[in-house]
């Protein structure tokens, strides 16, 4: 399969142009081959062409940290502290396990969202209620081979007892249920293991590498010591990406203090040993200097999701802090209940305006070059793909995007950079190609019926919503509790503040 692109633009990251004069792209296979005058010669006879007069062709959004499992949920929930969002979030409830055909379904319905809007990549530390099994497993990596996206899937599955990885709940809950959250996990760590063995075995390199596996230990409080080196390990051995949720609001740096002899969560992680490069930490809101040079001298990325930040209102990320010291930073979703949407537009657009109420300071404040280096570049170094993805070369991977320059978001044309941060939201995207396959053009979807999809899923999920009614009447049980454990660390001063406005009468 050959893809001739005639006539394109190239989005330019570095310099001052933004784009290139009109040139010709040629795909062969999963690669780009040919990039300018080289490529209409070198195109095979059948090769399909694409006039792309007036358009930008540009590496594929990648959508570096999303979550699955609640892409059903969305709009389900008021804005909530993490903490206690998580309590209707995600509770391990049998009631709300899903079939097969859900978790396929779920899926494949941000698989649509991210396509349409121009995503090629995506990576999703999943988690499982009440655990994972095989077969709701598959089934989330057949909707990714079936969309036809690029797709990295880990466990997001703790595995210490909820009393330990909070602070001060012990003190705070009622004697019955501390009874109940200090029970461990039935499904323990040999049971997670043998997930990963299944999820590496059968799933990473398959649909000829377009799908790979990743590990996640969902947040360092979250596990025990030897199943975190464990899971280093297989990142190790196989060259996986490691996710971990760090430092992602005020309790967890309060954690530190409580349950880690006054350590950070990134000490605690570098003390372990595995910090490491390979290391995605998923947000670093309240961090510390000391923190983020540890995290500069591990080699490790940072992804931002300053919508779902926002929605659970942690706090914001010190953007300029991070750059200064060459951190790579990537940008996600998170997931559709923190969110709301699977649009990686909006998330460059919040994290280019987000950062600019943080300080006076306006030379520090993100500028649209930036944005789009973390959205692309940093994605990709996410990955692990840096060598792969993230630019329009010969011999990089051919997950493009290509834009019509010729629509609202971009008239007048003023600066490319600028009018793709701030002013497009994914309907100028026309064209969607992975791996060489078209999988978006003109407003359709070319791996699946999206009508029917969207029928299937208002079915499936208004039977689901008695089930998660029901749930959230659970969680109340909890509430008082946790309100309360929230409120304490809330007026506990940490040396810093992450919240804007009036925050810092609570420090």
């Amino acid at each position: 399969m050959s893809t001739l692109f005639r006539g394109v633009h190239l989005l330019e990251l570095d310099g001052t142009r933004g784009m290139s004069p009109a040139t010709d792209v040629l795909v062969e296979g999963d690669r780009i081959t040919a990039v300018g005058v080289d490529a209409a010669p070198r195109a095979p006879d059948d090769a399909r062409l694409i006039e792309g007069h007036g358009k930008l062709l540009m590496p594929g959004l990648i959508n570096a940290h999303f979550h699955s499992s609640v892409n059903h949920m969305k709009g389900r929930l008021d804005s909530l502290p993490l903490e206690i969002f998580m309590l209707y979030e995600s509770p391990a409830l049998e009631a709300l396990r899903p079939t097969p055909r859900e978790a396929y379904v779920r899926t494949q319905l941000a698989c649509a969202e991210m396509l349409k809007t121009g995503v090629t990549s995506v990576q999703d530390d999943a988690f499982f209620v009440p655990e994972p099994t095989t077969d709701i497993l598959d089934a989330v990596m057949q909707a990714y081979a079936d969309s036809g996206i690029r797709a990295t899937l880990a466990l997001d599955e703790p595995e210490l007892p909820e009393l330990d990885k909070l602070p001060f709940l012990k003190e705070l809950l009622p004697p019955d249920l501390r009874v109940e959250l200090a029970r461990p996990r039935a499904f323990g760590a040999r049971s997670l293991l043998g997930m990963y063995h299944h999820l590496i075995t059968r799933w990473h390199g398959a649909e000829g590498g377009r799908l790979r596996a990743a590990v996640s230990c969902s947040a360092p409080q979250r596990v025990s010591t030897e199943y975190f080196h464990a899971l280093d390990d297989l990142s190790r051995t196989h060259g996986l990406p490691f996710y971990a949720h760090i430092l992602e609001t005020k309790l967890q740096r309060v954690l530190g203090h409580e349950r880690f002899n006054g350590r950070s969560l990134v000490r605690y992680v570098a003390d372990l040993g595995l910090l490491s490069a390979r290391m995605n930490i998923i947000h670093a809101i309240w961090v510390d200097e000391d923190d983020l040079d540890l995290i500069a001298a591990s080699g490790a990325v940072i992804a931002h999701n300053p919508i779902s930040n926002l929605r659970l209102g942690s706090g914001v990320m010190p953007f300029r802090a991070i750059r200064r010291r060459g951190i790579p930073i990537c940008l996600g979703t998170d997931e559709s209940i923190a969110d709301d949407a699977v649009n990686m537009w909006g998330v460059a657009k919040m994290a280019g305006l987000i950062h600019n109420i943080t300080g006076p300071d306006y030379d520090s404040w993100p500028r649209a070059g930036e944005i789009l280096d973390c959205l692309l570049r940093g994605g990709a170094r996410a990955m692990g793909l840096q060598d792969e993805l993230g630019s329009i070369t010969p011999g990089r991977l051919a997950d493009v995007t290509l834009v019509d320059l010729d629509t609202l978001a971009f008239t007048p044309l003023n600066d490319l950079h600028r009018q793709l941060v701030y002013c497009e939201n994914g309907g100028s995207v026309v064209l969607t190609m992975v791996a060489g396959r078209i999988v978006f053009e003109n407003g359709h979807l070319t791996t699946m019926d999206e009508p029917a999809l969207r029928a299937e899923a208002r079915e499936l999920f208004a039977a689901r919503a008695p089930a998660l009614h029901a749930a959230s009447k659970a969680a109340e049980r909890l509430l008082p509790s946790y309100r309360a454990m929230y409120a304490k660390a809330s007026a506990l001063d940490v040396g810093m503040n992450r919240w804007l406005g009036d925050a810092d009468a609570c420090h």
